[in-house]
Order: structure tokens, then C-alpha cells, then sequence
């Protein structure tokens, strides 16, 4: 039998230390990578009127009215709840945001409250219907929809400012109103995101109200 060679005996160690320091190597790596960290987002709805009884509920309301897409400004568009710590400076709280484009959050809320007002008798949302006459279309464009947390100290609140215009139906409405709408102020610990919702959802809850305000009598 022929004896193996030195050089190869101590090939061979190598070759096996080797692979023994890149084993060594890789399971000290698995151990350095982070275990995954729950996530910590929270999403937020506006909420609409207050259910009523179960059942067919009577419609009184005689005003068919067109609601249009809600306009938001640009900032308010990013998907996160907004906080302002200042004039000119917003943050956007990754741990808290929308469950839908708040656009949208905000024309299916106010859909619903205008729903639930007794002068109202049917809503449309765009793409109107083309085979159902409305009597006024109402347009919002909101401005401020956040909590307010200034950086310096001093009381967070809630702030919610928009603009309504309502128009008679068709291609070349004639205004029937336009005003500035600003919700009262709420006060908000500038924690509690869910609070901040449900502020928001008041506001919009007074936007409906201030449309039907608006509206006149009768068609």
C-alpha cells in the first residue's frame, strides 16, 4: 500500500480547515441578522353618521345632489395622518395612515352624512348618472385636514379648514354658494392618532351640515 504523500496529507487539513472557518463563517453570520420587528402602522378610516335602526329606512328628503370628486391639497396626499409643528413645516408619522386616499375617506364620509340629512334625498358621486337629474352638484376642496403639535410647546389641536361651492346641475351651473368652511377647534394630545380621526370625522360631519346649510329650499 502506498503511503500518502506529506504535501498531500496537509492539502487535505487545509482543505478541510478551510471549509470548517467558511462553515464558522456563515453560521456567525445568520446569528447578526436581526430577528424581523412587528410592524407598528396604524390605519385610520373616517367614520360616516351613526347607524340607525336595522330595517328599510324611509326616504323624505326631496334634493338629489351631485357630489364631485374631493380635491385635497397636494401635501395631504402622501397616505400618512399629517402633523403640523409649524406654519411652513409638516411631519408625516409613518406609524399612522389612511386606509384609503383621504380624498376618498372624505367623499365617502361626507356622502354618508348629506345621505342622512331629512332635506336630502339622493347622492351621486362621479361618474354621474346619466339617466338621473340631480338639482345641485357640490364641489370641496380641503386645505387642512391634521393635528396641529407645535414644535416649540404649546396645545396640540385638530384642524380642518375647506372650500364648498355649490352650483346648479349641468355645463353651465350657476353658483348658488361659495364659503370658506373652518371646523371649531378640538383639542388632541398630539399622541393619540385615533383621536385625530375621529376629530376629523366631526369636521367632516359639520361640512355636511354647512352644505345643507347652503342648499336652498327647493329645487
Amino acid at each position: 500500500m502506498n503511503a500518502v504523500p506529506s504535501s498531500g496529507r496537509l492539502t487535505a487539513r487545509g482543505a478541510i480547515g478551510s471549509g470548517l472557518v467558511a462553515v464558522m463563517l456563515f453560521a456567525a453570520g445568520c446569528n447578526l441578522i436581526p430577528s424581523p420587528t412587528p410592524d407598528s402602522t396604524r390605519y385610520y378610516v373616517l367614520a360616516g353618521p351613526a347607524l340607525g335602526a336595522v330595517g328599510v329606512q324611509p326616504v323624505t328628503g326631496v334634493l338629489r345632489l351631485g357630489l364631485r370628486n374631493v380635491e385635497v391639497a397636494s401635501y395631504l396626499k402622501k397616505g400618512s395622518l399629517v402633523v403640523r409643528t409649524g406654519e411652513n413645516e409638516v411631519r408625516f408619522p409613518d406609524e399612522a395612515r389612511w386606509g384609503d386616499p383621504l380624498e376618498r375617506e372624505i367623499l365617502s364620509s361626507l356622502r354618508g352624512q348629506l345621505l342622512a340629512a331629512p332635506a336630502v334625498g339622493r347622492v351621486f358621486v362621479q361618474p354621474f348618472p346619466f339617466d338621473e337629474p340631480r338639482d345641485y352638484d357640490v364641489s370641496v376642496r380641503v386645505i387642512r385636514c391634521e393635528g396641529v403639535d407645535p414644535a416649540g410647546g404649546g396645545k396640540a389641536s385638530v384642524s380642518f379648514t375647506a372650500m364648498l361651492e355649490i352650483t346648479t346641475s349641468g355645463a353651465a351651473g350657476e353658483v348658488v354658494a361659495r364659503k370658506r368652511f373652518v371646523a371649531r377647534e378640538a383639542a388632541w394630545d398630539g399622541k393619540d392618532f385615533g383621536r385625530l380621526a375621529a376629530e376629523l370625522s366631526n369636521a367632516v360631519a359639520a361640512l355636511s351640515q354647512e352644505v345643507v346649510a347652503a342648499l336652498p329650499a327647493k329645487p
